[in-house]
């Protein structure tokens, strides 16, 4: 049929616009893929013997409703009258609900008959999806390490690598340790006994096995703790170097190869460039610092640094330009122009996506992420967008049923949803506001960034309890500079092996849009209302969807009301910017002329005391830089003198550079044991870089400043006992204000060092605020407690830790000494205002 025949049949009364629009989505395999997806899902946790019904449930109902069709074909081909004869016999027995397809379909059914096979075809794939689920839940089950694993028993066992060895610690921890992703494949038992197995299992291991790649083999005689399900069990690997018994295969000897030629053609960039790039190229983020990783998952902005389809997309639009011009005669990209046809065009696609998953390793996440691709290179093949849908349907069918593992992995999840979102909303949207005069480039992007904000964001907030404000404006400002920094980043891995010098020629280029990329995560993060908390769950998440449904709908009619429109900008810019002042009118928190506060950091501790307008002594900073930065601008502090490390330990330093952003620090005032030496090392570094000096607290040092006097009572100067750990050598601080509050400040220390706190300081009697020492941990000397009698004991601890802090028995000692308890991981941050009768703890209470 000609163009002229297409606008003569158009129906339409002025004919056919464009002769190769595209017609209605095809959503045929939409239903199989999510019938596959809910099945594995559901057999991972469950038992065998469930999810064997659950297979014979669904082929059998399947085998009911197929049953009338399959009657009809074999009757009409006994009859001979073959497939004409099926459509002639439903056309008697059901005129009303069978109407025959058309020759072209090339198919028996219609009316009833067509959504039985629907539905029976989602019965038979979510069947298959039950069996790859059960068999993984099998396996994972199977053999004796899960047993060993229920008694925290220990086994010797090869294993062999699956994923690059990954840090586990926070800022300051210095990647002491890494996380390994392994397959066990032999037990060794006593007396020679092999058990053979293919148990998945996580590693806890030295840094030692930081350069081990994917594919090496090794003997370990681990410690075993339970999985989570996903892994049979976690192994501890003992310090020192491991047992390899095996090397990496050739092609992950080559790929390693080729990801080590990137970060050493980015050793020179700047450090947040020099981090980011290998992991924006290939998802190689060992170098990423967790205060970058902090600042990429408050923005939304983790999918830059993370292997995704874009990076197919932006790459395969160099050959070909912009995938819905594939067809056309006015196509872009290099290949019409080097005179590349356009199947050869594809045939070069698939041999970029293969090398793709070669590099960044065969793992579900990696082969996730080439199925995402893969649908873009399907559009380049044949410039359709109707086939990127069912395209992405069979992606996930094939995924799910190859590592049913993905069933039920938030990451799969959120890949599919923005890649969805990005086919069937985006475009919609970005035509609505092309109509409304926003320019057509600027609107593809809004329309993409809207899209994909809409639909993930209720899945973030179910595992992450919480919503950020600014993604979508910093995903605009990062978007221009990810296909830059993706071409030369992939330009300078594939030089590297061969001229190194024009690979770091390369990586310079591309760290100029890497630190533009960093520079707007870490800009957008540090925004007091970047992120807010929100309901957890699957029922915070279904609230946000609702949320978010009804403010689309808003936003839609918001053009006609401009002063509306205005207000509610205003008012999102007040939430994002949160000044001090509206943030106090608003929360009532902090109370005025508060002198002490403790910020909600999580798991660790920060402390505040106020030593003027603006001005306060900082006392340790938490684990991460994000919480204490804004817990200081809520509190409006810009200066501060002193900032105290009570110990190196990571939950009290960790957030350093969240503390000296933006304000002018003095001095930074240390224990003199500078355990761990990778912590004490980190501080130094991050001081250094500021130009903030450090020096050590002495025992009986006296200080004034702004109203405040303090004393250090511990540690006991030299010569004296040597702490058993950096816990045993937090600085301990008596403070006294000028209204007449007295405070003590232990930091972590334990029973031990409590007692000698007492010994040393006998005159140490009752005060009015005690920080609880160690989160409140149930190891406090009761003498010490006796001794102090707070009238209200603080606790800085985070919400669900896995060290059970704090401890009920810890809660109830201080209660029965009349003091009222108060915690972060209940109460958010706490402010102490008033003295004597006056003296009470304002809670800011957690978001939800």
């Amino acid at each position: 049929m000609n163009r002229l025949e297409i606008h003569a049949e158009s129906g339409h009364r002025l004919g056919a616009a464009n002769p190769f629009r595209e017609g209605p989505a095809d959503l045929r395999l939409i239903g199989p893929a999510l019938g596959a997806w809910g099945g594995a899902a559901v057999a991972l946790n469950s038992s065998s013997d469930k999810a064997s019904w659950g297979f014979v449930v669904c082929l059998a109902v399947a085998g009911v409703l197929m049953a009338p069709v399959v009657q009809r074909a074999l009757a009409g081909w006994i009859s001979g009258a073959g497939l004409r004869g099926v459509r002639e016999r439903g056309r008697e027995e059901d005129g009303r609900h069978a109407a025959v397809v058309g020759e072209a379909d090339g198919a028996v059914g219609g009316g009833v008959w067509r959504y039985r096979g629907a539905v029976a075809g989602v019965l038979v794939c979510a069947a298959a999806g039950i069996v790859a689920g059960g068999l993984h839940a099998a396996e994972v089950r199977r053999g004796p390490l899960p047993g060993l694993a229920r008694e925290f028993g220990q086994a010797t066992v090869e294993l062999e690598v699956r994923g690059d060895p990954r840090p586990t610690r926070s800022a300051g921890w210095g990647g002491a340790s890494v996380a390994v992703d392994a397959e066990v494949e032999r037990v060794l038992g006593p007396g020679g006994k092999v058990e053979r197995v293919h148990t998945p299992v996580l590693v806890i291991a030295p840094a030692s096995w930081q350069g081990l790649l994917p594919s090496t083999r090794v003997r370990v005689t681990a410690r075993l703790a339970p999985g989570d399900g996903k892994i049979a069990a976690l192994l501890r690997a003992p310090n020192g170097p491991p047992r390899i018994t095996g090397p990496p295969t050739a092609v992950q000897h080559w790929a390693g190869g080729l990801r080590d030629g990137l970060r050493e053609a980015a050793e020179g960039l700047a450090p947040d460039a020099r981090a980011l790039l290998p992991g924006l190229v290939v998802g190689d983020t060992s170098r990423v610092t967790p205060e970058l990783r902090a600042a990429f998952e408050s923005t939304d902005l983790m999918h830059v640094m993370a292997v995704s389809g874009s990076n197919f997309a932006i790459m395969l639009a160099l050959l070909i330009g912009s995938p819905g011009k594939a067809l056309l005669a006015e196509r872009g990209g290099l290949a019409p122009r080097l005179g590349i046809p356009l199947r050869a065009t594809a045939l070069l696609g698939g041999a970029l996506a293969l090398a793709f998953v070669v590099v960044c390793r065969p793992e579900p996440s990696v082969l996730r992420a080439a199925a995402c691709g893969l649908v873009t290179l399907l559009a380049i093949g044949t410039g359709r967008r109707r086939s990127l849908i069912p395209a992405l349907a069979t992606a996930v069918l094939l995924l799910v049923l190859y590592a049913p593992e993905l069933a039920r992995s938030y990451g799969f999840l959120l890949s599919v949803l923005a890649t969805g979102a990005l086919l069937t909303i985006a475009p919609g949207w970005a035509a609505a506001l092309r109509r409304r005069g926003v320019p057509a480039r600027l609107a593809e992007v809004l329309g993409a960034a809207g899209a994909a904000q809409a639909v993930c964001a209720p899945v973030v907030a179910v595992f992450a309890a919480r919503v950020s404000l600014v993604a979508v404006p910093c995903n605009l400002l990062a978007e221009p500079a990810v296909a830059l920094a993706t071409v030369a980043g992939f330009a300078a891995l594939a030089v590297a092996p061969i001229a190194m010098p024009l690979a770091k020629s390369l990586a310079w280029s591309a760290g100029w849009p890497t630190g533009w990329i960093a520079s707007v995560a870490r800009t957008g993060a540090a925004l007091p209302g970047a992120e807010s908390g929100w309901p957890g769950g699957w029922r915070g998440g279904a609230l946000l969807a609702v949320v978010t449904a009804v403010a689309v709908l808003v936003a839609r009619r918001l053009p006609r009301y401009p002063w509306a429109a205005a207000a509610l900008a205003l008012i999102l810019l007040l939430a994002v910017m949160r000044p001090a002042p509206l943030t106090r009118i608003v929360t009532g928190w902090p109370p005025p002329g508060w002198s002490y506060a403790m910020c909600d950091v999580g798991q660790g501790d920060a402390t505040v005391l106020a030593a003027g307008a603006g001005t306060a002594v900082v006392i340790d900073t938490g684990p991460e830089a994000l919480p204490v930065d804004r817990c200081l601008h809520e509190l409006g502090v810009n200066r501060i003198p002193l900032l105290l490390l009570t110990h190196f330990h990571a939950d009290h330093v960790g957030g350093l550079a969240g503390v000296l952003r933006g304000r002018s620090v003095g001095l930074i005032e240390t224990t003199g044991f500078a355990e761990p030496p990778d912590q004490a090392a980190f501080v130094r570094r991050t001081a250094a870089a500021d130009g903030v000096p450090v020096v050590a607290a002495a025992y009986g040092e006296r200080r004034e400043l702004g109203g405040l006097s303090w004393e250090v009572l511990w540690p006991p100067p030299e010569p004296g006992p040597v702490p058993d750990g950096p816990n045993d050598a937090s600085v301990t601080l008596l403070v006294r204000t000028a209204a007449g509050l007295t405070l003590l400040l232990p930091g972590d220390l334990e029973p031990p060092s409590q007692r000698g706190l007492l010994r040393h300081n006998p005159g140490l009697a009752r005060v009015d605020v005690l920080k609880v020492a160690h989160h409140g941990s149930a190891h406090q000397d009761p003498a010490l407690l006796g001794a102090v009698r707070p009238r209200l004991a603080l606790i800085s601890v985070g919400r669900g830790n896995r060290y059970g802090h704090p401890a009920p028995g810890t809660i109830a000692v201080l209660r029965a000494w009349g003091a009222a308890v108060l915690r972060t991981d209940t109460d958010g941050a706490i402010a102490v205002t008033g003295v004597g009768e006056g003296l009470r703890a304002v809670p800011r209470g957690r978001d939800p």
